[in-house]
């Protein structure tokens, strides 16, 4: 029976690499570039996770977002969030319906959005705390109970919230424990000069882009039952809780610059998923086992949106981009059954 599984494993192992090369592929028509952007997206698929994107307008969000949905063939659909969003826009309400033929009244519960496979929370930070917290219960639980009824999620489940770092005017922050929920923050960048010059050039022309599907609903979460069973070593699960733990300040034995920067550092869940996203990673690079080096390069993504500055920090523009690569610089490799 082991030996069945091994097997079994493998093949879906295989499965899954080869389904990721087609997906980069058909994404690589649409987006110019953005291969790590695109790579920590992938990533988070395959754990069953939710990301938040941080980006200036302009740089693709939204257009990579919609791409990798009908890459998959998966249902989507788009929230653009507003100040007057309300909860019910986002989950569904109940609403009183006639039998034509009875005359009887019911109510019945109309699906709001976010019942579908891959949501995107366009500008997330633009409404109240109240719509926000509306996608709490169902990212975390891939359920919403509405008057006291729990209706189930469809799977695979996963929210890709965006937001701009620039307009501060008129939006409201999440709260931090909203943005725990997410596994990643990921960031997106200006292009290069020769890679804006190929967007601009290739968008300014006619376009018959077709996308190919390779890669089912059901694959997905086969690939995510997939990456929960693959090994890691004590070492590394350790090295992943060593570099949470280090982030906080009011411990002995901080270092010196956590003292002095941060407020507050990581939360365990961020260990959960420094290692979650390590195993996507190692099998995505045809590994079945988990190394130091997926956990160091998953480490700021994982981290960025977890460790909250101070004045001071803002003050010295001390980002916690900087914190996090002090830190991997910092906090030692176990060579030991012992937490560093």
């Amino acid at each position: 029976m082991q030996q069945q599984t091994a097997v079994d494993d493998a093949r879906l192992v295989e499965k899954l690499r080869a389904g990721h090369g087609n997906i980069l592929k058909e994404i690589r028509k649409v987006i110019v570039a953005q291969d790590e952007v695109i790579d920590q997206v992938m990533v988070c698929l395959m754990v069953g996770a939710h990301s938040m994107i941080t980006g200036v307008p302009g740089l693709a969000k939204t257009l990579l977002i919609k791409t990798l949905a009908q890459v998959l063939g998966l249902d989507f659909k788009r929230i653009q969030f507003t100040p007057d969003l309300m909860p019910a826009d986002i989950t569904g309400t109940d609403i009183i319906q006639e039998d034509a033929a009875t005359g009887k009244r019911e109510l019945v519960f109309v699906k709001g959005p976010v019942f579908t496979n891959i949501l995107l929370a366009d500008e997330i930070n633009r409404t109240p705390p109240k719509t926000q917290a509306a996608l709490l219960e169902a990212m975390e639980e891939l359920q919403v109970t509405i008057q006291g009824v729990t209706y189930p999620m469809e799977r695979p489940f996963f929210v890709l919230a965006t937001q701009n770092p620039i307009e501060l005017e008129g939006t409201y922050p999440l709260p931090e424990a909203q943005l725990d929920r997410f596994m990643f923050n990921i960031v997106i960048d200006y292009l290069g000069e020769e890679d804006e010059h190929e967007v601009v050039t290739t968008t300014t022309m006619p376009q018959d882009i077709r996308l190919e599907r390779s890669v089912t609903g059901q694959d997905i979460v086969e690939f995510q039952k997939l990456v929960r069973r693959v090994p890691a070593p004590e070492s590394v699960s350790r090295y992943a809780v060593a570099l949470v733990r280090a982030s906080r300040p009011g411990r002995n034995g901080v270092f010196d610059f956590i003292k002095e920067y941060v407020n507050w550092g990581a939360s365990p869940r961020a260990a959960q998923y420094l290692m979650l996203a390590g195993k996507a990673r190692a099998l995505l690079h045809g590994r079945f086992n988990v190394s130091m080096e997926d956990v160091r390069a998953l480490a700021c993504p994982v981290m960025r949106h977890r460790i909250l500055t101070n004045f001071h920090a803002e003050s010295q523009r001390v980002t916690t981009e900087e914190i996090i690569r002090r830190l991997l610089e910092a906090v030692p490799e176990p060579k030991s059954g012992l937490t560093p």
